[in-house]
């Protein structure tokens, strides 16, 4: 038998100790990479954003700052845990068709959508890809969605009106203009919405002495033509429906009212703020700002189907006094007070 010396004990056991030593450092070595993953933030995540207005709208700039500014303070930025992709559209239904196929073909996390038409071209390119939708009529009746409380589906959102806004928009331009007979309720004819909002209008002209006379302007130069052949009659008014096309449109629109003394309501603050005599409607960059909170829950892992559509909690009434001097009209003191903005 051979016995081993304490020295050879010794060798064997200082060797044993190295080959740890040496195997251990190759474990913590390989698993380093693994924990240095581990600790880096998720992908960034990728959002298109699909927007009627033109690129460079001065009104647009504002939602899209209060959109981003609300996503940061949810902990979510541009170029660093997300990337946003827009396509702007300029109110332009084959361009919308284009783009919504463009940002599905991203294969985006999730898709911001703008507008009845552009909501209308997101559905016809996927029915996977997660939608948030602002400044939308009436998606029930558009077939966006099933319910208000129960979107289900890939989309959820925010409205702008309800089909009930067409009488309350006729309602106040006559309690501004007495004397009205004849009212035009400008609308889009590929919005399926204004066609509600005109039904309400037609239902509130008998108890108001007006009639309604619906007109399909899609374009600057059917507006024109338009505005120029109504005005040649006297006691007329204007009510313009919510439409990208409108937006895209309102410089030309509130300078044809003023040239044919037509008074006029609007949809927006944004048509008074540039001249229009009247608006009611919602703030639109609130909604943004109310848009990125859904945009941060569907990223978290909620999913559409089961955030409630959100209606509007306050409508802002705007009078432009300036253009009703202009006009030779005296507002009525009980509208006036009623207004929460009055530019003089």
């Amino acid at each position: 038998m051979v016995r081993r010396t304490d020295y050879e004990g010794a060798l064997v056991l200082g060797m044993r100790r190295r080959e740890f030593v040496i195997l251990l450092g190759g474990v913590l070595a390989a698993a380093r990479p693994l924990a240095a993953r581990a600790q880096q933030p998720d992908r960034a995540r990728r959002i298109g954003a699909l927007i009627g207005f033109a690129e460079g709208d001065r009104e647009q700039r504002a939602r899209t700052a209060a959109f981003l500014n609300r996503l940061q303070e949810l902990g979510w930025t541009d170029g660093r845990n997300i990337r946003i992709d827009y396509r702007y559209t300029n109110a332009d239904t084959e361009r919308m068709r284009v783009s919504a196929d463009e940002l599905v073909a991203l294969s985006p996390d999730l898709i911001l959508a703008q507008t009845n038409p552009v909501l209308a071209a997101l559905r016809q390119a996927t029915s996977s890809v997660p939608i948030v939708f602002v400044q939308v009529s009436d998606p029930v009746g558009g077939g966006f969605v099933a319910s208000l409380a129960r979107p289900g589906g890939n989309m959820t959102g925010f409205t702008n009106f309800e089909p009930e806004m067409g009488g309350k928009w006729l309602e106040t331009l006559t309690e501004a203009t007495r004397g009205l007979t004849r009212v035009a309720i400008l609308l889009h004819s590929k919005i399926a919405a204004h066609a509600a909002f005109l039904r309400a209008a037609q239902a509130a002209a008998p108890t108001l002495g007006t009639t309604v006379i619906a007109v399909a302007a899609d374009d600057a130069l059917e507006i024109e033509r338009f505005i120029a052949a109504f005005s040649a009659q006297p006691k007329g008014g204007l009510v313009v429906l919510p439409s990208a096309a409108h937006i895209v449109n309102r410089d030309l629109i509130i300078a044809l009212a003023a040239r044919h003394r037509l008074p006029a309501i609007y949809p927006y603050s944004l048509f008074a703020n540039a001249g229009g005599l009247i608006s009611y409607g919602i703030d639109q960059v609130e909604q943004w700002r109310r848009a990125a909170s859904y945009v941060d829950r569907i990223l978290k892992g909620e999913k559409p189907a089961d955030l409630p559509v959100q209606q509007p909690t306050k409508y802002e009434l705007v009078i432009n006094l300036k253009t009703a001097k202009a006009l030779d009209l005296e507002i009525p003191p009980m509208l006036l007070t009623r207004a929460d903005e009055v530019i003089e």
